[in-house]
């Protein structure tokens, strides 16, 4: 067996593993990019960002032509060609992946395909379909990503029991659905199926659904949810499992103070992720993990084992493509000796749900909950003009902001396209921007990104299309 040597080698062709290879290979470094997937994208292009999105913005084609009935304008009811539709999400899948494999070509990236083990703090084994592959490197970052959580209650065996990777396959539009959890993930392929003709109910355990979100941000994705969906149920928590012959799976659940018992054709169990660490080798290494099994990391992402940094969602934290994108560069510099791998960043989140919900910065709960001095500014789309033309005032923009300093410390959106929007705050919470700097800014009118400026006008007391409190000292 023949060993390959290189100066980075990078475990994980995701957002952030291929970013990491890029830009270390942009850097001058030999560089080489195992993925022990058949392309490259990782979970984000491959199952789960890029084919999740294509689905809401596919199905929401359906949903905006019943809205249109209020306007005057009818359409007949859709015919969905369900082989038709999965053929266009999996060619636009296939295309971005090789659009991917074509830049690592231009960068002379080398791409090894097969599952990685480490032999030891320098040296890995590469499973190939070829055979085996040894290769050994001065440094190495993990970006391994991570896996939908499928705890053993809900692990029956029967393909009718779906995890997200699954149900982004559209098998068939089940009559009836339930989505276990009510996070992102679950509320966005909840949306996807409702619009497709499947009645929908949502078992959250907890009180809440999209948890981290803002509760005023929240209450417009619920009144959506309440109407398209069957039945959104918080604090239920399913019991049991079973399958139930042709008809589907039954259902135990404790809702309400009852033990109720239903039969659902098919089961989403989204309730979370974990790290992709199984059979790494990692205990060949100095590499660390906590009680939750992902990787433990230092500010600049170096590993316990000095030649070995992690990225993205095997380091736990908010798993979010953007986030592993962003620490790969980090984890670059530090290898490298470059100036610029800030440790430190705004991560903005964005739900995909109908209304869109987006956050950045110090969201109005941590703030509460941390006693730390902030004031609210808000500015509700009722107010604003192009939000009406959509027939979609349900919106909401908001600024948390230091009374004392003026300073923006974090923007929370909730309605059509907020997650086009967060970008304006992340810049602002980024460069430490004040809520004057923004007013100041002038937007085009009437558009949406007008809420942001209108809503730091508001801290002042001043925006032009409400009345507000003023909340800057005078």
């Amino acid at each position: 067996m023949e060993t390959m040597k290189t100066e980075i080698v990078v475990v994980g062709g995701g957002p952030g593993g291929y970013a990491a290879a890029f830009y270390a290979a942009d850097l001058g470094k030999k560089v080489v990019l195992v993925e022990r997937d058949a392309r490259l994208g990782g979970v984000c292009l491959n199952r789960g960002c890029i084919p999740s999105k294509a689905l809401l913005n596919a199905t929401h084609q359906i949903t905006a032509a019943q809205a249109s009935a209020q306007r005057g304008i009818v359409f007949a009811p859709p015919q969905i060609d369900l082989p038709k539709l999965r053929a266009w999400k999996d060619a636009m899948i296939a295309k971005l992946a090789g659009g991917v494999s074509q830049l690592a070509k231009l960068r002379n990236v080398t791409v090894v395909y097969g599952a990685a083990r480490f032999e030891n703090s320098s040296t890995l084994t590469v499973a190939t379909p070829s055979g085996e592959q040894q290769i050994q490197f001065d440094k190495c970052i993990i970006a391994t990503g991570s896996k939908a959580a499928l705890p053993k209650i809900f692990n029956i065996g029967n393909e009718r029991v779906m995890t997200s990777r699954q149900a982004l396959e559209v098998p068939d539009i089940p009559q009836n659905l339930l989505l276990v959890g009510g996070g992102a993930i679950g509320m966005e392929l909840g949306t996807v199926y409702s619009a497709l003709g499947s009645k929908v109910t949502v078992a959250e355990a907890l009180d809440t659904i999209l948890t981290g979100a803002d509760a005023d941000l929240v209450r417009p994705v619920m009144a959506y949810a309440r109407k398209a969906f069957k039945e959104v149920r918080l604090k239920a928590k399913v019991t049991k499992l079973s399958a139930a012959a042709a008809e589907g799976i039954q259902v135990e659940m404790e809702f309400n103070g009852k033990t109720l018992t239903e039969t659902y054709n098919r089961v989403l169990v989204a309730v979370g992720r974990g790290p992709n660490t199984e059979g790494l080798g990692l205990e060949n290494t100095k590499v660390a993990r906590n009680e939750r099994g992902f990787i433990v990391v230092s500010a600049q992402l170096q590993t316990g084992d000095e030649n070995i940094f992690a990225i993205g969602d095997v380091i736990g934290g908010a798993m979010l493509a953007h986030k592993a994108s962003r620490e790969a560069r980090v984890a670059v510099d530090a290898i490298t000796g470059h100036a610029g791998g800030k440790a430190q960043f705004v991560i903005p989140s964005v739900v995909y749900t109908d209304p869109e919900v987006a956050w950045c910065g110090l969201t109005e709960a941590a703030a509460k909950a941390g006693n730390i001095p902030h004031a609210v500014a808000k500015f509700s789309w009722a107010a604003s003009g192009r939000a009406m033309t959509f027939d979609r005032t349900d919106g909401l923009t908001k600024l948390i902001v230091d009374p004392k300093t003026e300073k923006i410390l974090g923007v929370g959106i909730v309605g059509v396209g907020a997650g086009e929007l967060i970008g304006e705050g992340v810049v602002a919470v980024e460069t430490g921007m004040t809520a004057k700097d923004l007013a100041h800014c002038v937007h085009p009118h009437p558009t949406l990104s007008e809420t942001l400026m209108e809503g730091a006008e508001a801290f002042y007391g001043q925006s032009t299309h409400t009345i507000s409190k003023r909340l800057a000292q005078p």
